[in-house]
């Protein structure tokens, strides 16, 4: 059984650490996974064992509380009681906080002013007044503890549980303060009761009421502010929701009725208009049109669609009319499995958290002994116990486990969200440390490579025969063929405008060939063994067959009533960006790899196309896992590319399993990274973003540890014999909650990310680019647009635009503007035009 968690009350990964050991201890559990970011937890448990009621005992039994999240529950609604919850609690802490900083200030005022010469009420100064000063800086501070109650019930309920936390240094440091200057206070009475000023002066002087206030009042602008910047590590998730569309066109009782999204049934009929978000996942049944992918799959080029092509629910009909057939709803749909894996990636741990994991759980009790002994020393070596105590104190407020236990789940959130934004789903936070490590990548041909699909390669005719004859012939007498490769003839002659005939007296010879009459002629289309069997004369065809057959391509001869009529050479042709993709593989120090059951005769050719160092052809299936485990045993950290079926085997041997043109079952459960679209260069981008959210984890863990090397000794008072350097608790208070915001804020930064290749090519970002392609120059532009107040809108936008010969655009309602591609040709003043046409108004264009 695997079921999660809300838990409430954690507040530093001490807390968290603590939860996962009181859960683990439960008879039964296998697995626990705790995310401090996202106040949740996974357990893995036997539910024979136990059961989820044990499990919230046990957490409640730690000092936290917990109950079961309903896994039912729409990921919309989820995301909207989350942000709720999160918007109230921010409201409640910038309330706590305000009020705080007015008091504060006041009580600052009032026991320090007077050092810098500022004015001060009458009644607050003078011996006689010693008292009332003292006074007012108690009532001045009780508001604040009241106001920040919070970390004494949390502190001290996780102390008295036996797993203190920060809380409990904020509290302890924050009271110890606060009762040694109500001690004091009874000291001045007891002082000026007897008439002696001196001495109540004296301990006026020692109050530490401000430092108590400070401690609470800062920790709780850190813990604002990193409240703050970690919401914004799950952006990427609340992005993801935010995409489904909130109503759905269904055909009801044969008229069309608008539903909830969520109402949607399978098998129900659904349509789509221009502009108009799919709500689910289907097929489509009737109509075309133009599909926006960008929010699933990255790639920014609309996609057409027709019928019998299956439609990705949270993905835009830019333009075109279609009635669909829906067969994944709620959490069946791609959206929702995306969701589902962002959301364990951000809260699974990577091997690296380990050491962090098992600091923070011992972290807190060796403080407050550090703090102790502090005190006992200073006490011993003749300091006053004003000194010794506020050494102490120090030591509790500088020490800072938040800022172990976020470096790397702040990291990871953010890195996998990033990739996810980009198509690129990494499954847990293992994969993602692991990746980097990969030292050797092997690459399926077929579909990760190459396209998946034949293609004619080149077509050759006999002396006298046109090209029109030859592909009408060939295309007319492969229609009735269901092979792969009579595909290809067919699609290519359509797209070339040749006209089709119909074959009659068709007939398939295994291992040659197909024969068949069109036209009153009997054609042949096969290869060489047919036509030797045949008694057709090759003419001399046979060495430009050979040429072609070295570079991949195999070839196919045409014939007519015994006469040869030329060849038609089909291959799976290269993606357009595998060879950059190889390229910047081996530049990063990678080994590529080839393995594929083709041939070796083809797999060379794809070898000497595209420079791949190794190549290992006539591989099985079953033999691709025994390859890469053979890698493995060399020493070799291997991620293996495919595309997830029948790659499934080696995906799952390999140290980094990454599926390719992923959207089945299949690929999603064997690989570790899942790559939405068809596009190696996909590969390159997940390694690299390995390498920098692991390289951005140990800046976190160096910063987290130097912070706190340096910190606990310079507040413990180590450097006051040789430098006469003290921390005071307040200064203390202040480090520690920049510490924490600092890791967070270093973790967003890899918001920013971009992969190598698009740094050399500028970023996607930038406005306006001119680049040369297929010798003539394209821009990108960006159109500011006024006036588009829904998804309709921006369809009438999108399709005037796309209207446009040699544009490509995609309208953001969001941003309010057109991102379009235009040949040179193209002016402003026609791009403007069509906006305007469309009923909008355009207010620059960049």
């Amino acid at each position: 059984m695997k079921q999660k968690f809300d838990v409430t009350g954690m507040s530093c990964s001490a807390c968290s650490a603590h939860v996962e050991k009181a859960v683990s201890r439960v008879p039964g559990v296998d697995q626990v996974q705790v995310n401090l970011l996202q106040n949740s937890m996974v357990v893995e448990y036997e539910d024979e064992a136990t059961d989820a009621a044990a499990i919230i005992h046990a957490v409640e039994d730690a000092g936290y509380g917990a109950s079961v999240k309903d896994a039912h529950e729409p990921a919309k609604k989820a995301e909207n009681d989350l942000q709720k919850r999160t918007a109230e609690e921010a409201k409640k802490m910038k309330h706590r906080l305000g009020w705080s900083i007015v008091f504060l200030i006041v009580l600052m005022y009032i026991s320090m002013g007077h050092m810098l010469g500022w004015p001060l009420p009458s009644i607050l100064l003078g011996h006689e007044n010693m008292m009332i000063f003292a006074l007012t800086q108690l009532f001045l501070t009780l508001p604040i503890m009241y106001l920040n109650r919070k970390y004494y019930e949390n502190g001290f309920k996780s102390l008295f549980h036996g797993a203190p936390n920060m809380d409990t240094l904020v509290a302890m440091g924050s009271t110890a303060a606060f009762v040694y200057s109500v001690s004091r206070l009874y000291v001045m009475g007891y002082a000026m009761g007897r008439g002696e000023t001196d001495m109540a002066h004296m301990a006026a002087m020692n109050l530490y009421f401000e430092s108590a206030a400070m401690i609470l009042t800062l920790v709780t602008i850190g813990k604002y502010m990193e409240s703050r910047s970690k919401n914004r590590t799950s952006d990427a998730i609340t992005k993801l929701v935010d995409l489904a569309p909130k109503t759905a066109l269904v055909v009801r009782n044969g008229r069309e009725t608008e539903i909830p999204a969520d109402q949607v049934q399978v098998g129900e009929t659904v349509i789509v208009k221009p502009g108009q978000g799919i709500p689910v996942d289907g097929v489509i049944l009737e109509g075309t049109g133009t599909v926006d992918e960008s929010a699933i799959t990255g790639e920014s080029i609309p996609v057409e669609k027709k019928v019998g092509d299956r439609v990705t629910g949270a993905t835009v009909n830019r333009a075109g009319y279609f009635q669909m057939k829906a067969d994944r709803i709620g959490e069946d749909t791609t959206l929702s499995q995306i969701i589902r894996l962002v959301e364990e990636a951000g809260g699974s741990k990577a091997p690296i958290a380990k050491l962090a994991d098992k600091v923070s759980g011992i972290f807190v009790p060796v403080v407050i002994t550090i703090a102790v002994i502090t005190i006992i020393v200073w006490l011993l070596s003749g300091a006053t116990f004003s000194f010794a105590l506020a050494s102490g104190i120090a030591v509790l407020v500088i020490s800072c486990p938040c800022a172990l236990g976020l470096a790397t789940p702040t990291a990871i959130m953010v890195g996998t969200g990033r990739g996810a934004e980009q198509g690129i789903l990494i499954k847990s936070g293992e994969s993602l440390e692991t990746a980097h490590l990969v030292d050797t990548v092997v690459l399926d041909k077929t579909g990760t490579i190459t396209e998946g699909h034949p293609a004619v390669a080149a077509v050759r005719m006999a002396p006298g025969v046109t090209e029109a004859e030859l592909l009408g012939l060939a295309a007319s007498l492969e229609k009735a063929s269901e092979h792969p490769l009579a595909e290809a003839i067919v699609r290519y002659a359509e797209e070339a405008g040749v006209e089709v005939s119909q074959a009659t007296e068709f007939a398939a010879e295994a291992g040659q060939g197909v024969s068949g009459m069109v036209s009153g002629r009997k054609v042949l289309a096969g290869n060489q063994k047919m036509m030797d069997a045949q008694k057709v004369t090759l003419d001399g065809m046979d060495a430009e067959a050979g040429k072609l057959s070295e570079e991949g391509r195999t070839v196919l001869y045409i014939a007519a009533n015994q006469k040869l009529l030329g060849m038609i050479a089909v291959a799976d042709p290269v993606k357009k960006t595998s060879a950059e993709a190889i390229r910047e593989m081996e530049q990063m120090g990678l080994d590529v790899v080839m393995l594929t059951g083709d041939h070796e005769k083809t797999a060379r050719a794809i070898q000497k196309q595209l420079g791949i160092s190794r190549v290992i052809a006539q591989v099985l299936p079953q033999d691709k896992e025994r390859e890469v485990r053979r890698l493995q045993e060399e020493g070799h950290k291997v991620a293996m590319v495919g595309d997830g079926i029948n790659d499934a085997p080696a995906l799952a041997r390999a140290d980094v399993g990454i599926a390719i043109g992923a959207g089945t079952d299949v690929a999603i459960e064997s690989a570790d990274i899942v790559l939405m679209k068809s596009d190696l260069l996909d590969a390159v981008t997940a390694v690299q973003l390995s390498r920098a959210v692991i390289r951005n984890i140990k800046e976190n863990l160096f910063w987290a540890f130097c912070y706190n090397a340096i910190g606990i000794p310079l507040a413990a008072g180590v450097f006051y014999p040789l430098l006469n350097w003290q921390l005071s608790p307040m200064f203390g208070s202040a480090a520690m909650s920049f510490s924490s915001v600092f890791v967070v804020c270093n973790a967003l930064r890899l918001k920013g990310f971009q992969p190598g290749f698009r740094k050399k090519r500028g970023g996607k970002t930038t406005a306006v680019s001119a680049e040369k392609k297929k010798g003539e120059l394209t821009m990108k532009k960006t159109i500011k647009i006024e006036g588009m107040m829904c998804s309709h809108c921006t369809g009438r936008v999108d399709k005037a635009l796309n209207a446009l010969d040699g544009v490509t655009a995609t309208v953001s309602l969001e941003d309010k503007a057109a991102y379009v591609t235009v040949d040179g040709a193209v002016t402003d003043e026609e791009l403007k035009k069509a906006v305007v046409d469309a009923g909008y108004e355009v207010t620059g264009i960049e």
